[in-house]
């Protein structure tokens, strides 16, 4: 069950959050909260992926709550869905370029696209998770977005893509927003320019009379020659590298030319998205048509995208090939924070495991259970850790008590992957056995 957390004092928000619910009762359940402490408290003892954060609300102070998001990097899976009194608003959040946030809408559009949204959370769920809570199989992943031309979808899909990256490892920080960027631009010209058709002189001239685009892509998407053409985000997410595509079914465009322009004219209103794109990714290319474009990106390799700032305060620890972390059977219960690299399990001297950024610590069994090591731990190549002694991990805890839950959260989900491993084993030797 997937807990949404509803900060929220209005009526009809917590109403469409519930009746949105209730149509994937068996996947989503709300916790609605109308004080910001208790709210902060909520998030941290709880991690609920997706927080509906209603700014109509004015006892609720959601500028502190998505503070309290940004400073702790353990809080940015998942993400925010805001409610706004009107669309002023709505371009003030979005100018903040604040990458947990996954949607903005007023409570109108909240109205009408919450239980959308709802929907492609619970058909894309393995989108959702905590990070480090999360096995990645095989590292590969392939699959497509397909949406209509309601900018609000565009910012939706783009977002989440891009902090389900950030939370795999996949991309750094500042790749984030870079990433973010390219998506928007290129979302935003397949929808402007490809689907609906809005020519660079057009959209000059609505922008310098002080037009809003929204209204305007609004207007054009109501024509019925537009109004069935859909956006395409297909991706392929590797281990070293991720591939995506976006495809309109527009008629395409001449990008060449579009490239000369953008490098000889440095002060216009608009248009200089591929460029800016072709700036923060690999390998930008368009087909011939004009109507797709293509690009890679390669992804960050056994380092972790992002240190809690909480945990910057504790000594960094360098580690070359096979020097020691650990050894089986001595007594230590420091625990390890992993910042790059790779480190061989051993146990009873066979390779158990290997661990990365992904797997987030190191030593937690001898921390909770203030026992001897139970395997000793070799570098793989140059390493990275963040050593926490007991005691100050405990503080810390202390003082934010989700480290603590998170940390429980991420052992009962190892707990869970191994049993299903055994159980999944001893049913191939069944399976074996009564073949023979």
């Amino acid at each position: 069950m997937r807990k949404i957390l509803t900060a929220s004092s209005n009526k009809i928000v917590i109403n469409t959050v519930k009746n949105a619910c209730e149509l994937f009762s068996s996947f989503f359940a709300t916790d609605i909260f109308d004080s910001t402490e208790e709210i902060i408290r909520y998030i941290d003892y709880e991690l609920p992926e997706i927080k509906v954060v209603d700014f109509t609300s004015e006892n609720i102070d959601c500028n502190k709550i998505l503070q309290n998001i940004a400073e702790d990097t353990w809080l940015h899976y998942g993400g925010v869905i805001a409610v706004c009194n009107n669309h002023n608003q709505v371009v003030e959040l979005e100018h903040r370029k604040n990458p947990n946030i996954l949607a903005i809408h007023t409570v109108g559009d909240f109205q009408n696209h919450f239980t959308r949204i709802l929907r492609i959370l619970y058909q894309n769920q393995r989108f959702l998770f905590n990070r480090g809570m999360r096995d990645i199989i095989g590292g590969q992943e392939a699959g497509s977005f397909i949406f209509g031309n309601d900018p609000m979808d565009s910012l939706f899909y783009t977002n989440f893509l891009v902090n389900y990256l950030y939370n795999t490892n996949r991309i750094s920080d500042d790749e984030r927003f870079s990433l973010q960027m390219t998506f928007s631009e290129l979302v935003t010209n397949a929808l402007e320019h490809g689907n609906l058709e809005i020519d660079y002189d057009t959209k000059t001239e609505w922008l310098s009379k002080g037009g809003n685009m929204i209204k305007l892509i609004q207007e054009k998407a109501k024509d019925p020659r537009f109004a069935k053409r859909r956006i395409k985000i297909s991706y392929n997410i590797g281990r070293t590298a991720s591939k995506f595509t976006i495809t309109d079914d527009g008629n395409g465009f001449d990008w060449r030319a579009s490239v000369e322009k953008n490098k000889v004219d440095d002060c216009m209103l608009h248009g200089r998205g591929i460029a800016l794109s072709k700036s923060v990714v690999q390998s930008l290319t368009y087909n011939e048509k004009g109507n797709e474009v293509t690009f890679t990106i390669a992804n960050l390799r056994n380092t972790s995208s992002a240190v809690p700032g909480k945990m910057t305060q504790f000594e960094t620890v360098e580690y070359k090939d096979k020097e020691v972390v650990c050894r089986e059977g001595e007594y230590s219960n420091d625990l390890f924070f992993i910042i790059s690299g790779r480190f061989a399990v051993y146990a009873n001297k066979k390779l158990a495991t290997v661990l990365t950024p992904n797997d987030l610590f190191i030593g937690e069994m001898a921390f909770l259970l203030n026992d001897h090591r139970t395997a000793t731990i070799l570098a793989v190549g140059d390493c990275r850790l963040i050593r926490i002694p007991k005691a100050d991990f405990l503080l810390m805890i202390r003082k934010n008590p989700h480290y603590g839950i998170f940390l429980s959260k991420m052992l009962a989900q190892r707990l869970l992957r191994q049993t299903n491993q055994t159980i999944e084993l001893k049913k191939q030797l069944a399976e074996t056995g009564s073949a023979s």
